[in-house]
């Protein structure tokens, strides 16, 4: 045997090579519970993704795996708030300040800390129950659904699609919503400022548009009552008998309405 070649085995066998690390139980989450329909469940992240699916089932069921780089994935816990409105479920990172803490609607605190670990989520969601997803840094994809959706994110494409309505912001990334009615009250909005819109309607919808941009095109495949001025950038007006208000507005995108097929 060559003398390089005996050199190597003998530091493979004094210096055997460390197995891979395989994922630890505790990096990973999991909860499951049966919602009542008009009920919310609420995700609420940092970093990471959180992919949500319509399920034929009658539970609620949640995932999270933690990944972290130079962040000790042990360091996130997870904590489940029962309300009177659902379940709000969120990804708590570590504090040297105020705590953060868990609260419906957005209210709480998430603080990272530069605290990189990265938590992905999945959510299946039963028939009837509201869905509503905040993260700050990650793509946000709702589909399937069948009540109202919510989707929050900074960055990040957001994706919904529901058999009901929806509302969506971001603020570095696109926006794609398929709302299979146009029953809600008052306003819904899709924003963002660096990214397109695309939002599809029933045939049958009716209300207000008000879409604003900077930088690209205005499409409709709807006939509008135009109110004031049809400009390049921006467009007011009725789908049908109006009765309830659609805002759409980006700086850096494309505004399309689209019909569904």
């Amino acid at each position: 045997m060559p003398g390089h070649l005996r050199l190597v085995g003998i530091l493979a066998l004094l210096f055997p090579a460390a197995p891979a690390q395989a994922q630890s139980d505790k990096d990973e989450f999991h909860w499951q519970r049966a919602l009542a329909a008009g009920k919310t469940i609420e995700i609420v992240g940092v970093n990471g993704a959180i992919e949500a699916e319509g399920s034929p089932g009658r539970e609620v069921e949640v995932s999270a795996v933690k990944k972290g780089r130079r962040s000790d994935p042990a360091t996130i816990t997870f904590n489940v708030v029962e309300h009177p409105d659902g379940v709000t479920i969120c990804a708590v990172y570590p504090s040297d300040r105020e705590p953060n803490e868990c609260r419906p609607g957005g209210k709480g605190r998430m603080n990272t800390r530069d605290n990189d670990v990265d938590v992905a989520w999945t959510v299946r969601v039963p028939q009837g129950v509201l869905f509503s997803g905040r993260t700050v840094n990650g793509a946000i994809s709702a589909r399937k659904l069948t009540a109202l959706a919510e989707a929050r994110t900074v960055n990040g494409s957001i994706t919904i699609e529901t058999t009901s309505w929806a509302t969506a912001s971001t603020v570095n990334g696109s926006i794609d919503a398929w709302l299979g009615k146009a029953e809600w009250s008052g306003e819904t909005r899709f924003s963002t400022v660096n990214g397109g819109i695309t939002v599809y309607l029933p045939g049958s919808a009716s209300t207000r548009v008000d879409a604003s941009n900077v930088n690209g095109s205005l499409t409709t495949d709807f006939p509008l009552t135009i109110q004031g001025k049809w400009g390049p950038r921006r467009l007011s007006g009725t789908i049908g008998e109006g009765g309830r208000s659609l805002s759409l507005s980006t700086v850096n995108g494309s505004l399309e309405l689209r019909r569904l097929q």
